[in-house]
């Protein structure tokens, strides 16, 4: 779950070289709140009390490319150098004001599909800004797998 979460995190990355600033800024904060997940679940996850509803909402990600690119970057070290996360690991996790019990893994599957939702909303907008997508950006890997399939059934 590691490697699949650091994809959708490169994703982000070269999500930001197709758009300048003006697009990024003008974009409601789907990249900040993706990183800020990330970034509560990895300041939680080794004291396994992971909180959601206590995000930084951090404005600078919002608004610079380049600020949003270092805290991207920064959750992918912490993600690969992070001993702490064995996936089976339980976690007290708080969002929307409500505490569950969960594991490291199932938050990082979370995050995975957490992150491929907002992809979806940002590549709507984005191609409202006329912003080129590849066409699978911001779709399930199971949508994905099911269109391949379908596909070659009809081949």
């Amino acid at each position: 779950m590691i490697e699949t979460n650091l994809g959708w995190l490169r994703q982000a990355l070269d999500l930001l070289e197709r758009m300048d600033d003006t697009v990024y800024a003008a974009s409601p904060a789907h990249l900040r709140h993706i990183i800020e997940f990330y970034q509560a679940f990895l300041e939680g996850a080794g004291s396994r009390q992971i909180d959601y509803d206590a995000r930084r909402r951090d404005p600078r990600i919002e608004r610079s490319r380049k600020a949003a690119a270092a805290a991207i970057e920064s959750v992918m070290r912490h993600l690969r150098s992070f001993r702490a996360l064995r996936f089976d690991a339980a976690v007290r996790v708080r969002i929307d004001n409500t505490v569950a019990k969960s594991t490291v893994g199932r938050e990082l599957q979370f995050l995975s599909s957490h992150t491929v939702h907002h992809f979806a909303l940002i590549a709507i907008t984005l191609r409202l800004h006329s912003v080129g997508m590849p066409p699978d950006f911001g779709v399930a890997p199971s949508t994905l797998r099911y269109q391949a399939t379908r596909a070659a059934e009809a081949a």
